[in-house]
């Protein structure tokens, strides 16, 4: 396990558990928390095609503390299902590609072709991490390799939208979205590789 892993772990752990505590006492499920993530994210996406990236980051930043806690009121109410994690995984994709598809349709706006490209190098760069896992999982084995995980392109998209405002700020969390859902997809090739060419 990685240090990023752990350090993920570890902060996951300690802000998840007691704030799931508290909305245990809620009548709110665990998908309704996935929904509700859902169209916070698709605001943050609305934003970003209207111009309003500061706001946009904010946002994004509010969706992933409700991805995070889904999962932990799950955990904390036994009400850990099947259907719940194949809603949240869908439900993460969707996220994924709205975001960089309301950037792509900025830039295509600002007619910055290769810019728009590389948004959807990272788009498809994202879906494929998540491909890989469920498809080696599908065989049985277990597939959480890589550094770059959700968590971690979220925490790039938000940083990117936050600090839009310097120069090339975007531009440079978008490229580096690209960049390390590639590296992402390499190693969990290499990951399944070896745990499947016998």
């Amino acid at each position: 396990m990685s240090k990023l892993e752990n350090t993920r772990r570890l902060i996951s752990g300690r802000i998840a558990p007691p704030l799931a505590r508290l909305l245990a006492r809620t009548p709110l499920t665990p998908n309704a928390l996935t929904w509700i993530g859902f169209f916070i994210t698709a605001a943050a996406a609305v934003l970003i095609v209207t111009g309003h990236m500061l706001a946009a980051g904010i946002v994004v930043v509010v969706a992933g503390l409700f991805d995070m806690l889904d999962g932990a009121l799950a955990r904390a109410t036994g009400r850990v299902t099947r259907f719940g994690g194949v809603l949240d995984s869908t439900l993460d994709r969707l996220c994924e590609a709205m975001l960089l598809l309301a950037l792509l349709v900025v830039f295509a706006q600002e007619q910055r072709v290769i810019w728009s490209l590389i948004c959807g190098v990272a788009m498809l760069g994202s879906l494929m991490v998540s491909y890989i896992r469920a498809r080696v999982e599908g065989l049985g084995i277990e597939c959480k390799a890589g550094i770059f995980t959700r968590p971690e392109r979220v925490i790039i998209m938000a940083l990117g939208l936050l600090l839009s405002s310097i120069n090339y700020a975007l531009f440079t969390a978008v490229g580096l979205l690209a960049f390390v859902s590639f590296f992402t997809v390499v190693e969990r090739l290499i990951y399944a590789w070896r745990h499947l060419k016998d």
